[in-house]
């Protein structure tokens, strides 16, 4: 089976196919720099990572751009609320996106282009629409007109007269600028200067770009005129992916790019998680202050899994009983992850490679997780086999610590481990060997031994309600007993 993509443009699966062989050319929007990310910025960003580590695993050179919209309304407002400047502002949250992403375990793009640092690619490309009479200026200000492009609306699939006899009056209403369009749906390629702001000067007098021309420039200057994916939130598709489609495809003739993806939102309470709303808890609040309904601190990999469980085109919501769940989850496969560099010297390897064999037994496993993922990126499923990986690895752990007289196959666990590691890469999910070993159940070793001698002696007392009460007890923190004649119990984490 080949790699399939959802493409929005089209609203069908696609085989991928990228424009040089082997080679893909990927944007992502990134973050306007005025704010901490929240639980939806990590979303967004560790889907497309894990998109990018997988095209990866699969052979391809990806290269990767994510931008920062570093002026904008929204940062030239919160600079004034913390009396600060426009590009102290950029600057410090920017570095906040880097530490709770890093956090997250999500690798570095790339590039990271900042809008700023490409104002004279923007002007070109203005220029070259305006040339072609895409764009047209008006004290100042520059205006993309919508209907010359004869495609509008292709990716969002919205026609505009029935946009304007439901909300053109509402649009007028609400933007200053109306008076100075030819047609309500016009939007802002370059805004003139206001007093107090940063601006540029530019063939138009002195001001600074639009949102939507940022994107279209600096894609032109980090991959080219078409790129093979674009992606981003799915709240961008219209008006932002929209309206770079019709200035970069306006511009040059050509695609913009072959897919575009779109993660779903996340939502809280049932509402989408968005800053304008009010509705969102931040990264950092979430792995700092947040606890479960299990008064566990979240785990950074615990938000990971959380994210890679749900199809990621389809809404998702938050919950204290799914990210609890999701954190059980998570100590499954981190059990699983631990298991050699717990019992690899019991069992006899040379070394702990992480490498899997090329004659490694688990060929099938990796077969299938690579046709789960390839049907449009289905981590979900993948993420099936490694949850079969790792209870399998958990179970055997637990019988190698307290039952001697079992028989295990040190090569074969060891291919099984290697291929835990190797697919648990791929999605992002990674363990420290610092921290063997957190219990899975709030009870620790000790403990359980200790309430099994009890156990021990009520039954050699024949005190069978005390011996259920605690084997109950037992069943309730997941720990499995086994009962032999004429020798202790033994047990493990279920």
């Amino acid at each position: 089976m080949s790699l399939t993509i959802y493409n929005t443009l089209s609203r069908t699966k696609e085989p991928f196919q990228t424009l040089t062989p082997n080679q893909v050319k990927m944007y992502c929007c990134g973050v306007t720099v005025y704010d901490y990310c929240h639980l939806g910025h990590a979303r967004s960003y560790i889907v497309w990572d894990t998109v990018r580590r997988y095209l990866q695993w699969r052979g391809y050179e990806v290269q990767y751009v994510q931008n920062f919209t570093d002026i904008d309304d929204k940062i030239l407002k919160r600079a004034d609320v913390e009396q600060s400047s426009m590009t102290a502002v950029a600057e410090k949250y920017t570095d906040a996106y880097f530490e709770d992403l890093h956090r997250l375990n999500v690798r570095d793009a790339d590039s990271y282009p900042l809008a700023t640092k490409h104002i004279q690619e923007i002007q070109d490309l203005i220029g070259d629409l305006e040339r072609k009479g895409f764009a047209y200026a008006v004290d100042g200000d520059v205006y993309f007109r919508v209907r010359k492009d004869d495609d509008y609306g292709k990716l969002s699939k919205r026609n505009l007269d029935d946009l304007r006899a439901g909300a053109g009056e509402r649009i007028e209403a609400a933007d200053p600028d109306q008076i100075k369009k030819e047609d309500p749906f016009d939007f802002a390629l370059w805004k003139t200067a206001k007093p107090g702001e940063p601006s540029w000067e530019s063939p138009w007098g002195n001001g600074r770009p639009g949102w939507h021309i940022e994107c279209s420039a600096m894609i032109q200057k980090q991959l080219g005129e078409t790129i093979d994916i674009h992606c981003g939130g799915g709240d961008l598709v219209f008006p932002h992916h929209e309206n770079e489609i019709a200035q970069s495809e306006c511009a040059h003739d050509r695609p913009l790019s072959t897919y575009w993806m779109h993660n779903g939102m996340v939502k809280l309470s049932g509402e989408k998680m968005s800053k304008s709303l009010g509705n969102f808890i931040t990264i950092r609040k979430l792995l700092d202050d947040y606890r479960d309904a299990n008064d566990n601190q979240i785990d950074p990999m615990t938000v990971r899994l959380f994210v890679l469980t749900a199809q990621y085109r389809k809404p998702m919501d938050f919950s204290d009983a799914s990210i609890t769940a999701a954190g059980q989850s998570w100590q499954t496969i981190k059990d699983g992850l631990l298991f050699g560099y717990e019992y690899g010297q019991k069992l006899g390897w040379d070394n702990l490679d992480l490498v899997r064999s090329t004659q490694s037994t688990t060929i099938a496993e990796v077969d299938r997780f690579r046709t789960a993922v390839d049907d449009d990126f289905n981590f979900a499923e993948g993420l099936v086999i490694l949850f079969e990986l790792a209870k399998e690895l958990r179970k055997v752990g637990n019988i190698i610590a307290h039952d001697s007289e079992q028989t295990v196959d040190p090569n074969l666990l060891k291919d099984k481990w290697q291929t835990l590691i190797e697919l648990a890469g791929v999605l992002g999910l990674e363990v420290n060997p610092d921290e063997l070993k957190a219990p899975t159940s709030g009870l620790s070793d000790e403990q359980i031994e200790s309430l099994l001698a009890e156990r021990q002696i009520a039954r050699a007392n024949k005190d069978f309600a005390t011996s259920d009460r605690i084997r109950a007890q037992l069943t309730e923190e997941k720990i499995v007993v086994i009962d032999k004649a004429g020798v202790p119990s033994t047990w493990y984490r279920g």
